[in-house]
């Protein structure tokens, strides 16, 4: 189990001890940030989860604070001032509507690299053939089901005969439920949570028949930055990636840079290059992520193309947002990068639907315009 240690405090007076306590805030905040815990703190959505306040938080610091001579006493770990949100972030399985004849089925894939449940969307129109296959990556904190819901993007595979994935990271491998796309384990081919991802949808897309260039993925903040990385190790499985408020390849290795990364203090330069076409989603107010990990991944996408790429730039408003969408790609060919920039959005899901968490209604519709980028249509 990922789990954070805020380290070892030392004895100290009254003064020093209140700045400690402000550090220790600061730590958890950004922690909190981490797995997009922010909302009370910055003003950002999460649904209507209520979270404890920073005081309760860090109740379990002052005993030692309290105390003289602490010496190197030891804080717990994170996942322990965090137990707090335990409650909120252990609801029960929620309902998931759909028309009938379609089936929202349960099911678990394991591998040499261990084991993840998901929930499969199949549209009531797809027997034993699909038109395609999106595999759906939720954020920290949340479950399959409520990414199902605040991205609505049943609705539109029941329109297209898309079967979509939504696998649901183990508590056990992360106490928040992220994708560990921070972790050295699970950013290669072979290994860890992008073997058990790949493994699970190639089985499913073997049940449906549906080929290579017609399977894709899709994630929000941690599930995007585990998105860029399937597409840049599992090029002959997925021919699309959707990276929504993500982190480019190689952004971190260990918790500290992950810190880092998504407050925009990486190395401007990352390692690596995504082989997937991809469409990039990023909101100008998102502080959680910054918005210019969004710029990093489109760097990454576009790396080493073809020298007569045409790029071209697009702005306007949807749905009360106004946004500019950057394209690039060799003439002739499928775009190999859409990147949208949303203004006013926050770390939420583009044009998003009601009754799920770190889901904006305004702005552009980030499910819809992925579909089509995937499939290579006009635009909407």
């Amino acid at each position: 189990m990922k789990t954070f240690n805020v380290g070892a405090l030392r004895p100290a007076n009254d003064d020093a001890r209140q700045a400690r306590m402000a550090a220790a805030n600061d730590l958890v905040q950004r922690t909190l940030a981490q797995h997009g815990l922010t909302s009370p703190l910055d003003g950002q959505g999460t649904g209507t989860m209520p979270l404890p306040s920073m005081d309760g938080l860090l109740s379990g610091l002052t005993s030692p604070l309290d105390g003289q001579g602490v010496g190197s006493m030891s804080l717990p770990s994170m996942e322990g001032l965090m137990s707090g949100l335990a409650s909120p972030l252990t609801a029960p399985q929620r309902d998931v509507p759909i028309p009938d004849g379609a089936e929202f089925r349960s099911g678990m894939h394991t591998s040499a690299a261990g084991s993840r449940s998901y929930r499969t969307y199949v549209p009531s129109t797809v027997k034993d053939k699909a038109n395609g296959l999106i595999l759906m990556l939720h954020g920290c904190t949340q479950t399959a089901e409520d990414f199902a819901i605040g991205t609505g993007m049943n609705a539109l595979a029941e329109e297209r005969g898309l079967i979509v994935i939504y696998p649901q990271q183990a508590r056990g491998d992360n106490a928040q439920s992220c994708w560990n796309w921070f972790s050295l384990g699970d950013q290669r081919r072979g290994r860890g949570e992008p073997e058990i991802l790949a493994g699970m949808v190639q089985s499913v897309a073997a049940e449906f028949n549906v080929p290579p260039e017609r399977t894709f993925v899709a994630g929000l903040s941690a599930g995007a930055a585990m998105a860029v990385i399937l597409g840049a190790n599992y090029g002959d499985v997925f021919a699309a990636v959707g990276a929504h408020s993500g982190l480019p390849l190689g952004a971190a290795r260990d918790v500290p840079s992950a810190f880092a990364a998504m407050a925009g203090n990486a190395p401007e330069s990352q390692p690596g290059k995504v082989q997937a076409r991809s469409i990039v989603f990023h909101g100008t107010k998102d502080a959680t992520v910054h918005p210019v990990n969004g710029e990093r991944i489109a760097q990454q996408v576009t790396s080493g193309g073809a020298q007569e790429a045409i790029e071209s730039e697009v702005t306007g408003t949807r749905a009360g947002r106004s946004y500019t969408r950057r394209i690039i790609g060799a003439a002739g060919d499928a775009p190999r990068l859409e990147h949208w920039t949303v203004e006013g959005l926050g770390h939420a899901w583009s044009g998003g639907q009601p009754g799920g968490s770190y889901a904006d209604a305004a702005g552009p519709d980030a499910s819809a315009e992925m579909i089509r980028f995937f499939l290579n249509e006009k635009d909407l």
